[in-house]
C-alpha cells in the first residue's frame, strides 16, 4: 500500500511527504488506496528512504520483463547527468573553525536538555523535551559528519598539490602559489547536508546540488541505470554506470551515447576493450591546426579507433539522437516528477529518490506501451 502510495504521488509530481500525509486525509484517490487506514508524514518518510535496497531489486525485476517482452534491447544506452538543488542552503555552509564551535555548541545543548528531561516530571512536557533532545542530537550528528566529510575534502587537496607543482618550473609554481594563496578559501561543508556540494547549475548560477545520473536504453527510453554522487564532473561515471547495467541485465550493451563532459581517455579505453562502442565527441584541440581526428601521443588502440569512429557521418548521426533521449528523460522527471529540489538529505537517501523516479517513469511508459489486463 506504501508503494503504491509514493508511486502513484511521484506521477503526480508529489515529493513532500507532509503534503501526501494530507492528501491521504482529504483527497479521494488517495484515501482509496489507503483503504480506510490512517497514514502519517513520519512513516511516508521513513518509508520512502528505507527501503533502497528493495527499490533496487523491484527496479531490476522490471527490466527483466521489460527485456523479456522486448522492449528493452540494450543494443544502445545513452547516460547523462542531471543536478538537482539538494535539501540544503547555501548559508549553511561553514568553515572548520565555525564547525568546531557549533558542534561544541550542540553537545552542550543536549547534555542540558538530556538533564531537563530527566528531571521533569510532566509527562506532556516530557514528550516536548525529547522532540527538542532528538533535534539536538540530529544536529550534532550533522556536525559531525561534515567534520568528517572536511577532513576526506582536504585530504584530496593536498593529494592533488604535488601534481600541480611537478608539471612546473620552481620560479612559476612559486609565484602561482602565492597568488592561489592570497586567492584560496577555505573548504566549507553544509551544516544541513555535509554530503551536498556547490555545483554550477544549467542557468550558470551556483548552488548545494547532487548530481543524479540516469541511462536509458533508446528503443522505447525505458530508464537502466541510476546513480547518484556529490561530484559535479561526470568524466567518472560511464564506467559505473555501464558496470551497474550490466549487473542489473546480464547484458552489456554494444552501443554507450555520452556528452563532451564524460570523456575521459582511461574509461573509454575500458569501455572499448570490453566490447561496448562509445559514441562521444572529440575534444577539440588547443592548437586549431591538430586534427582532432588523428592519434594522439596517450591514445591507446581502442581510444583511437573511437577517434576514427567519431569523424564518420554515421556516428555523428547516432551521437545527435543522444539528446532526444537523454534530454527528454531528464525534462520528464524534473517537469513532472518534482525532481526540482530534492526532499532528502545524504547521498544514499538521494539514489533512493533516484530510483523512484525511475520507476514511477518505466511503469508509466510501460502501461502505455503495454495494455494491461482488465
Amino acid at each position: 500500500m506504501l508503494l503504491t502510495l509514493w508511486l502513484y504521488a511521484i506521477s503526480e509530481g508529489i515529493g513532500s511527504a507532509r503534503h501526501l500525509a494530507r492528501l491521504c486525509e482529504r483527497d479521494n484517490v488517495y484515501r482509496w488506496i489507503c483503504g480506510g487506514l490512517s497514514m502519517n508524514h513520519h512513516t511516508l518518510a521513513e518509508f520512502r528512504t528505507g527501503h533502497g535496497d528493495k527499490l533496487d531489486e523491484l527496479m531490476t525485476q522490471l527490466l527483466a520483463t521489460l527485456m523479456h517482452q522486448g522492449l528493452v534491447t540494450l543494443r544502445q544506452v545513452s547516460q547523462d547527468g542531471v543536478r538537482v538543488r539538494a535539501s540544503a542552503g547555501a548559508g549553511s555552509f561553514r568553515r572548520r573553525a565555525t564547525l568546531n564551535k557549533c558542534l561544541k555548541e550542540a553537545k552542550a545543548r543536549v547534555r542540558e536538555l538530556s538533564r531537563q528531561l530527566e528531571s521533569d516530571p510532566g509527562a506532556e512536557n516530557k514528550r516536548e523535551q525529547a522532540a527538542k533532545e532528538r533535534a539536538a542530537r540530529e544536529r550534532q550528528e550533522r556536525l559531525t559528519r561534515a567534520l568528517a566529510e572536511l577532513d576526506e575534502l582536504e585530504k584530496q587537496d593536498k593529494a592533488k598539490e604535488p601534481k600541480k607543482k611537478s608539471t612546473r618550473s620552481k620560479k612559476q609554481t612559486t609565484k602561482t602559489n602565492e597568488k592561489k594563496k592570497a586567492k584560496k578559501k577555505e573548504r566549507r561543508v553544509s551544516t544541513t547536508d555535509p554530503e551536498a556540494r556547490v555545483m554550477k547549475m544549467g542557468d550558470g548560477g551556483w548552488r548545494p546540488s547532487f548530481n543524479l545520473q540516469f541511462a536509458q536504453d533508446t528503443k522505447e527510453n525505458f530508464i537502466v541505470g541510476v546513480g547518484v554522487t556529490n561530484v559535479g564532473s561526470d568524466k567518472s561515471q560511464m564506467l559505473p554506470m555501464c558496470a551497474q547495467v550490466l549487473a542489473r541485465t546480464g547484458v552489456r550493451p554494444r552501443e554507450w551515447l555520452v556528452d563532451g563532459g564524460f570523456v575521459k581517455l582511461a574509461a573509454i579505453h575500458e569501455m572499448e576493450a570490453k566490447g561496448t562502442r562509445v559514441y562521444a565527441p572529440v575534444p577539440k584541440p588547443r592548437d586549431e591546426e591538430d586534427d582532432p581526428y588523428a592519434r594522439k601521443p596517450k591514445d591507446t588502440d581502442e581510444t583511437w579507433r573511437w577517434r576514427r569512429r567519431m569523424k564518420t557521418e554515421s556516428a555523428k548521426r547516432k551521437y545527435r539522437q543522444r539528446g532526444a533521449h537523454a534530454e527528454l528523460v531528464n525534462a520528464d522527471l524534473r517537469a513532472w516528477r518534482g525532481l526540482q529540489q530534492l526532499p532528502v538529505r545524504g547521498e544514499s537517501k538521494v539514489r533512493t529518490v533516484g530510483l523512484w523516479m525511475a520507476l514511477t517513469y518505466n511503469l508509466l511508459k510501460w502501461t502505455k506501451l503495454v495494455p494491461m489486463p482488465a
